[in-house]
């Protein structure tokens, strides 16, 4: 929230203060730091009327009353995590603070049930023939496969929604009229929907050269129908926009075991051996953030991947970014990737989700 700093408290602050604060912020609680901004506890109506029972006095320290071991959440936490602490343990608030308890926000649970609006568009690819998933996708396209009781893309448009996105493209090629039937203009979910029609194939990010010139000047987010997520669109969106990257692109951390130790050499002698390593790598979601100027930088009717087209970007010295993503995620390519959201939407994509 925009206004936490008005409910910090200092050690020589007094339960009088404290209860000035409490009063005059609305938010029943005070946040009490030291002088290096390192959260030491919080005060509430209820520590403080505790405390005077207790035969305090109102010009006590606010260090006599406040809980020392509150409930806190870090800026790592996704937006799903944070209702199920508050839900956890009954509280509206939580302080936030980095790893090393340095104070840096407040969390409410009015701020993450009612999402700020927010008018960067989201182009969503949909056109795909979905081969690798015949004969489901002999008579559908595969972004309207359902998953649970929904399609796969409606899944995803749910989630961008309780983020505040309301403007919403979709590329179709295949199959279009059963997507353009499901969804409409998007009233039915408060939003707007338009579609952008490929009469051939473009390319994973030729679609762009479609998309109409009246766009706002802002970040467009743009993703491939077919997965199955809970990324948390809005810190994305900050990450990108906080670092000035001209285009962002979402990965997740794949880690690779050996099972047997690993003899590097060179020229037939051994350099190093590694007992059963563990190998890291970066892989691509299929979800971007991408500036006005490179979304502008895609003619009409131009054949271009993604990924060339980010390599064209850091050619003309544009930043090209990562965001790396913890969140559940799910490419439904193979039936046994389709199989398994069958399984996943029972735990991860509840009416409350």
């Amino acid at each position: 929230m925009d206004n936490w700093k008005d409910v910090i408290l200092k050690v020589d602050s007094t339960i009088r203060d404290a209860m000035r604060i409490i009063d005059k912020s609305g938010i029943r609680i005070g946040l009490v730091i030291n002088e290096q901004e390192k959260l030491l506890g919080t005060v509430t109506d209820g520590d403080i009327r505790r405390g005077l029972l207790a035969s305090g006095d109102m010009d006590d320290s606010v260090v006599s009353v406040m809980n020392a071991n509150p409930i806190i959440i870090k800026p790592s936490h996704t937006r799903q995590q944070r209702i199920d602490i508050m839900d956890k343990y009954d509280v509206l608030v939580l302080p936030v603070v980095d790893d090393n308890n340095y104070l840096v926000g407040l969390e409410t649970l009015h701020q993450i049930l009612q999402p700020k609006k927010r008018d960067n568009p989201v182009f969503i690819m949909a056109g795909g023939f979905g081969t690798r998933l015949r004969p489901l996708t002999d008579h559908c396209p595969k972004p309207m496969l359902h998953v649970g009781d929904k399609p796969m893309l409606e899944h995803l448009i749910r989630q961008f929604i309780k983020f505040g996105f309301h403007d919403f493209y979709i590329s179709t090629h295949y199959m279009p009229e059963q997507i353009h039937e499901h969804f409409g203009d998007g009233s039915k979910w408060n939003i707007s929907v338009t579609y952008i029609h490929e009469d051939e194939p473009l390319g994973t990010g030729g679609a762009l050269g479609l998309l109409p010139k009246s766009l706002p000047e802002l970040p467009l987010i743009m993703m491939n129908g077919d997965v199955l997520t809970k990324v948390d669109f809005k810190r994305l969106l900050d990450h990108h926009e906080s670092n000035n990257f001209d285009a962002t692109m979402c990965v997740r951390e794949l880690e690779h075991k050996v099972s047997f130790g690993v003899v590097e050499s060179q020229d037939d002698l051994v350099t190093a051996m590694v007992e059963k390593p563990t190998y890291r790598y970066h892989i691509n979601t299929g979800i971007y953030v991408l500036s006005p100027e490179c979304v502008a930088s895609v003619e009409p009717n131009e054949k271009i991947d993604l990924p060339t087209l980010l390599e064209n970007r850091m050619q003309k010295n544009k930043k090209v970014g990562i965001y790396t993503s913890y969140d559940y995620w799910l490419d439904i390519g193979q039936m046994a990737d389709y199989q398994k959201a069958q399984q996943d939407i029972k735990n991860y994509f509840t009416e409350r989700n």
